[in-house]
């Protein structure tokens, strides 16, 4: 394997999603902050621990994680996005933080040091991997005998409510996005239960877990969670595969935000079901 592999996500992240991501890393960060609570709360950090952040983007689980294993413990931030880790490394700056090291690694192929990590975890920085069992062996490899995994991804489209109304839009004015592999590198490819205990089985790690877990999706307003819909995640690449020109774009976004307004809170702000797959697993 070399760093090609994962040539195709490399351009996405650092051409795409990550700008888009960094020009609204605020407020990604504040509608997903049940899910950050939910890794650190599942993952039990302990003081002293050294802890492997995968896709870590600006560091949403990378800064709560070395608060929790102060420090005597560290936290190595790896994503292959480099507007995404200029973010994190202008906040470690700014804040101090002298036990985060950020890292531009494909975790896939990345040479980490054997045995160098305690806990590995992510939140949505999993599924993007050309050969996940290949990445999984890597970063088991990466951990201590008896060393813990634990991450989040994301649950079907049906089972988020923040995609669901903007995607079901989406098909209806643009059509369905062209046959994939359902199980090909993005937000969705761990979206099966048995596909990723498969996944994490063959790549070594014991007493797998995955469990569904419900949080929501805290939006600000409707505009707001409309035009990240226009932008990031499926309905997003459902737009950028259709090539839906600005005019066009901005009038479907219109229609994403009357839809969520139907289910906003009297202040505006929203709160979406949505459902994550928690996984967790040891190294033998």
């Amino acid at each position: 394997m070399t760093e090609t592999d994962n040539a195709a996500m490399r351009q996405y992240w650092n051409e795409v999603a990550g700008p888009r991501w960094v020009e609204r890393a605020d407020l990604q960060e504040a509608r997903n902050l049940e899910v950050a609570e939910l890794l650190l709360r599942e993952a039990k950090p302990q003081a002293g621990e050294r802890v492997l952040d995968v896709g870590c983007g600006p560091g949403a689980t990378s800064f709560p994680f070395a608060a929790a294993v102060g420090p005597t413990g560290h936290v190595t931030g790896a994503d292959i996005s480099d507007p995404m880790l200029g973010l994190l490394r202008q906040r470690v700056a700014e804040r101090g933080a002298k036990n985060i090291t950020p890292l531009s690694a494909d975790a896939q192929v990345h040479p980490f040091s054997p045995g160098g990590f305690d806990l590995v975890i992510s939140r949505f920085g999993v599924m993007f991997f050309a050969d996940p069992v290949a990445a999984f062996r890597n970063l088991a490899a990466a951990l201590r005998p008896g060393g813990r995994l634990c991450m989040a991804v994301w649950a079907p489209i049906a089972d988020n409510l923040h995609w669901k109304i903007p995607f079901d839009i989406a098909v209806r004015r643009l059509g369905p996005p062209k046959p994939a592999d359902p199980r090909a590198p993005g937000p969705l490819a761990f979206s099966d239960p048995a596909y990723l205990r498969d996944i994490l089985e063959k790549a070594g790690f014991a007493e797998v877990a995955v469990t569904p877990t419900r949080f929501s999706v805290l939006g600000r307003s409707p505009r707001q969670e409309a035009e990240l819909a226009g932008q990031i995640g499926p309905p997003g690449r459902l737009l950028d595969e259709k090539q839906v020109d600005d005019v066009p774009r901005r009038d479907i976004v219109a229609e994403f935000e009357a839809a969520f307004a139907a289910h906003a809170a009297a202040n505006g702000e929203l709160r979406l079901p949505g459902t994550v797959l928690l996984a967790k697993a040891l190294r033998p």
